[in-house]
């Protein structure tokens, strides 16, 4: 059985499509990861498996339970934690997880084995107004509360965003031993550092899902030689190769710039001496594709 069955969902706000005929699966004991720029359709994606709003066509069970006819079953089952801190400033740590607790009929006492490894470090700041916690701290509380109930399947939308990273990668760990449990999660996120984390991956860009699969298979799929190339003229490298007539792509990436030839051959020693004969000094090695060099390349293909 799955945890979530998605069937060509569309979702528009006036006249923009948000969602575009959108399908995907999220077994139990998976972290599924949807992964975009603002404006993908992420979050959308999000409101309307937790029932916050409807699309305009297509189907989707959470749970399984139909979404338009047990949307009250669904948000019994499910934790959810909202891209925004969504909690009250003013209660204090331990008045905010009372609170949920009751909603869903609980208590901490009878849940607390469930975030016992979260909250208890939230303990020495309990009678703290959630207000005036750090944002990694905000960060496992919300988590804390969606929680409490003992949820099936557990939605994030974008959870480290605005998060130090050390927090980041504590909050990660979380999420591995949940799913471990059995516990269905799906988490979106803007973060290509945090995709390897993902079991398996929807890239989205503007409503569109061009891509499901693990990350390692998405990386492994890339089949042609990609370069990086180092230098201290990074517009001037960026520009001349716009212009070379064997450049197939060329972006600046971090300190870095990534590029694909036309050619299937190793071409290093090509570009190095087209580059020091056009005055211009540069480091180039042949590299491995990562996820967002994928990305940008199914983007690309997307639009032509």
């Amino acid at each position: 059985m799955k945890a979530i069955i998605v069937e060509n969902i569309v979702k528009t706000y006036q006249k923009v499509l948000a969602v575009n005929n959108v399908s995907f699966e999220v077994e139990y004991g998976e972290i599924f990861g949807l992964i975009g720029p603002d404006g993908a359709g992420k979050t959308s994606i999000m409101r309307i498996l937790t029932t916050l709003i409807l699309p305009d066509s297509g189907a989707f069970q959470v749970d399984n339970f139909d979404g338009f006819k047990q949307f009250k079953e669904i948000r019994k089952s499910i934790g959810y934690m909202p891209g925004r801190f969504s909690l009250y400033p003013d209660l204090t740590v331990r008045e905010n997880i009372n609170l949920f607790a009751s909603i869903f009929n609980t208590s901490i006492a009878e849940n607390y084995h469930l975030v016992k490894d979260i909250y208890s470090q939230l303990e020495p700041f309990e009678n703290r107004p959630a207000g005036k916690l750090s944002g990694g701290m905000k960060q496992k509380l919300a988590l804390s509360c969606a929680l409490i109930h003992k949820p099936n399947i557990l939605f994030l939308d974008e959870p480290t965003t605005g998060v130090d990273a050390l927090s980041r990668v504590e909050f990660w760990d979380m999420l591995k031993k949940l799913k471990y449990d059995g516990m269905a999660i799906l988490v979106s996120t803007p973060y290509m550092d945090e995709v390897s984390k993902c079991d398996r991956i929807g890239l989205m860009q503007n409503g569109n899902m061009l891509k499901i699969e693990s990350p390692k298979n998405i990386e492994e799929d890339f089949r042609r030689n990609l370069y990086a190339i180092k230098t201290e003229q990074t517009y001037l490298v960026l520009e001349t190769l716009k212009s070379y007539k064997y450049t197939d792509t060329v972006f600046a990436f971090g300190e870095s710039i990534h590029y694909t030839d036309k050619r299937i051959e190793d071409v290093s020693v090509s570009i190095f001496d087209y580059l020091y004969k056009n005055h211009l000094n540069i480091e180039i090695k042949q590299i491995r594709a990562n996820v967002e060099d994928c990305f940008m390349d199914l983007m690309r293909n997307s639009n032509e």
